[in-house]
């Protein structure tokens, strides 16, 4: 079902020729009124009224009554939501990229004569997903003043435990994507911009019971600044897909909403995430196959923080390579300034020559050196900010937009000459200097506000929104051209995870995580929306639970990653430190010891996580599954347990299990006597090994 964009479709679909302009083709029509008023496919059912409202089931159970799903919003606060039912037609469709499927488009008319046809497509290979989009057109004799749409509007009703969310967009307080729902939970989840800095992030939201649960969101193939509504009511918890699209539709004119999507699912959030990251992979948007590297322990020197010597670093790294972490990442405070991006020649006095040497002697500890860098922000002071001010980003009133951190300005990704400046940069990290991987940081990376800049002669405003995933294809490209097998991390400091952004993303960390929740949370995300062979990181372990939280990545099939200092902490730091700093004690040291080699011994993110197995909400322990080279993995979290584990997804006959932490025997189990009684504290990790092969 190909796209239809706003503007084209306003330019098309006026007067007689409207129905030509839809992305659909008359098929077998069905009279008003007919029994057969459903769209539906082997998991999940739509069905219409005579109003054109919409009930779900799924799986033969009915869980949302007739409702107005699809309306049009009008500038009064009001909406157009009844329309009496005129017609259905349905199609067979043969798509490239994602096969065969049946298309239904119902049609109905207002009493203020607007006209709305709603086209739902289910295809073979994406079972219980309802592809969706509508067409309002004005046939009556009046204009009539829009605010926008809704699309996919559903309550689910109350059931005993509750109900759980999972927002995939940006907030400014950095809130956990996956949270339960309060009595007053209303979150407007907006995929345009929170703040100066914050915004985009994956187009789903998704609200489930213990028994079932709904998503919504958009499949349009570059980012859509879409609204996905959360709100606990009385009755229920409702969801919906919302464009806000100010416009007077005159007679004969049109309105065309994104292609949205309503899918239905059992347990938590990572089914229907994963629903969509195949759907999507078909559309051309997927995860690259991480290289070897990006799997491997990494050490950062943030732990110094801005002002570090490189003689701190350098004398750090016989330690890190001795605890057995193998990347080492020069962090912020290399450059002059953010923008320039200048060597810091009180650092490096020599520039370039000093840089080579540094990764040089990197390499020599048996270290892999990354680099530090945030793109599209220019410095106050910055030669690139006065020189090249035709780089920034503009609003419509002329005034810039502000990365807050750093107390920079935004650059327009959709510029070239913005583009060529950072490419250049890339190539130069990597193919002159050495580095093999860099870090992209910064919590603007996500998204930006559409770009008013005459300079920049875009098309629209939104060109700057919709083509920031082709600034980080560019970078990711300088990248792997000057070294095929570097690795290029994408860290939106706290903010969630632009999903446009994937292909050019070869490791995604849990970027400055407030809590282990958010590590373990995150995770379980973004493994959905990545799939197998992808590399997520815990992010620095200091900024897990207690600081020395790596059960809480490792269990998960995380990269781990630390920012320890050594043999002190930084004399000068720009804030306090935690209690007991960020020095790798001796004791620190044994810990740290013992879960790196745990982590290498088992490489549990080469595994095959399995989200479905577990609903992150509602089962108690929350637990988490990983199958490799025949043996499953679980990870059991909780302040502090003691009673009954069940162990699911085992396969044909007994499995040995194993406390991997603790070194200890649990006896053995099989896929029918599947339980354990355990007590632990935080954590518990369990190998079960078949014990033909133990």
């Amino acid at each position: 079902m190909p796209p239809i964009g706003r503007r084209t479709v306003l330019k098309l679909a006026v007067g007689s020729a409207a129905l030509a302009a839809l992305p659909w083709t008359p098929g077998r029509a069905l009279a008003a009124g007919s029994a057969a008023m459903t769209a539906q496919d082997a998991l999940l059912s739509l069905t219409f009224d005579r109003a054109l409202r919409t009930r779900v089931v799924y799986k033969g159970k009915t869980l949302t009554p007739f409702e107005a799903s699809e309306v049009l919003l009008l500038k009064d606060g009001s909406a157009i939501d009844t329309y009496a039912f005129s017609g259905e037609e349905r199609q067979p469709v043969s798509d490239a990229r994602h096969g065969a499927g049946l298309r239904h488009v119902f049609t109905g008319v207002s009493k203020q004569g607007i006209e709305k046809q709603v086209a739902v497509t289910f295809f073979e290979q994406s079972p219980g997903l309802a592809l969706m989009q509508v067409r309002y057109r004005n046939t009556g004799t009046q204009s009539v003043d829009v605010a926008g749409w809704r699309s996919a509007a559903h309550e689910l009703a109350n059931a005993p435990g509750g109900f759980w969310s999972f927002s995939g967009t940006t907030h400014e307080d950095r809130r956990d994507w996956v949270q339960p729902l309060g009595n007053d939970f209303d979150q407007r989840n907006t995929l345009g911009m929170d703040a100066s800095d914050y915004g985009g992030g994956t187009p789903v939201a998704n609200v489930w019971r213990r028994d079932v649960g709904l998503a919504v969101g958009h499949v349009e193939p570059v980012p859509r600044t879409l609204d996905l509504p959360v709100r606990k009511t009385g009755k229920g918890a409702r969801i919906a897909v919302e464009g806000v699209q100010a416009i007077t539709l005159a007679p004969g004119q049109a309105l065309a909403t994104e292609r949205t999507f309503l899918c239905a699912h059992t347990g938590d959030h990572f089914a229907p995430l994963a629903l969509y990251r195949d759907f999507m992979k078909a559309e051309g948007i997927a995860a690259p196959q991480a290289p070897a590297s990006a799997f491997q322990p990494t050490w950062c020197a943030w732990g110094y923080e801005r002002d570090f010597t490189v003689a701190q670093i350098l004398a750090t790294l016989p330690k890190v390579r001795e605890v057995g972490f193998q990347w080492a990442v020069l962090d912020d405070g290399w450059q002059t300034n953010e923008g320039d991006w200048q060597i810091d020649r009180k650092k490096f006095p020599r520039g370039d020559a000093d840089m080579r040497d540094f990764v040089k002697a990197v390499r020599a500890q048996g270290l892999r050196p990354r680099l530090w860098l945030a793109p599209l922000a220019a410095d106050p002071g910055s030669e690139i900010l006065y020189r090249h001010s035709d780089m920034l980003l503009l609003d419509e009133y002329g005034s810039f937009q502000k990365v807050s951190w750093w107390n920079a300005l935004t650059q327009c990704p959709a510029y070239q000459p913005t583009i060529d400046y950072y490419v250049a940069l890339v190539k130069k990290a990597i193919g002159d200097w050495g580095f093999e991987g860099i870090k992209l940081d910064g919590q603007h990376l996500n998204a930006v506000a559409p770009c008013y800049n005459p300079a920049h002669k875009h098309a629209s405003p939104t060109d700057s929104c919709e083509k920031l995933p082709d600034f980080w294809n560019a970078i990711y490209k300088a990248a792997h051209d000057a070294n095929p097998d570097a690795v290029v991390e994408l860290c939106p400091c706290g903010t969630a995870f632009a999903f446009h952004n994937l292909p050019a993303t070869d490791q995604f960390p849990s970027s400055d995580p407030l809590s282990s929740w958010q590590v373990r949370s995150k995770g379980k995300s973004v493994k959905a929306l990545m799939g197998r062979g992808s590399s997520y990181a815990g992010d620095h372990v200091e900024l897990a639970d207690g600081r020395d939280d790596f059960a809480s990545s490792v269990g998960i099939g995380a990269v781990i990653s630390s920012k320890f200092t050594w043999p002190r902490d930084t004399e000068n730091p720009t804030a306090p430190l935690p209690e007991g700093g960020y020095v790798l004690t001796p004791e620190k040291e044994a810990l740290w010891k013992k879960w790196v080699a745990l982590y290498r011994d088992h490489m549990l993110p080469l595994g095959d996580y399995r989200g479905e197995l577990y609903d992150i909400g509602f089962d108690a322990p929350e637990t988490h599954a990983i199958a490799k080279d025949g043996a499953m993995y679980y990870a059991f979290y909780a302040n502090d347990w003691n009673g009954t584990l069940e162990l699911r997804g085992l396969g044909e006959g007994r499995y040995r299990v194993r406390d991997l932490f603790n070194g200890t025997d649990l006896g053995s189990v099989d896929a029918k006597a599947n339980t354990l009684r355990a007590g632990f504290t935080r954590f518990l990790l369990l190998q079960a090994t078949p014990e033909a092969a133990a």
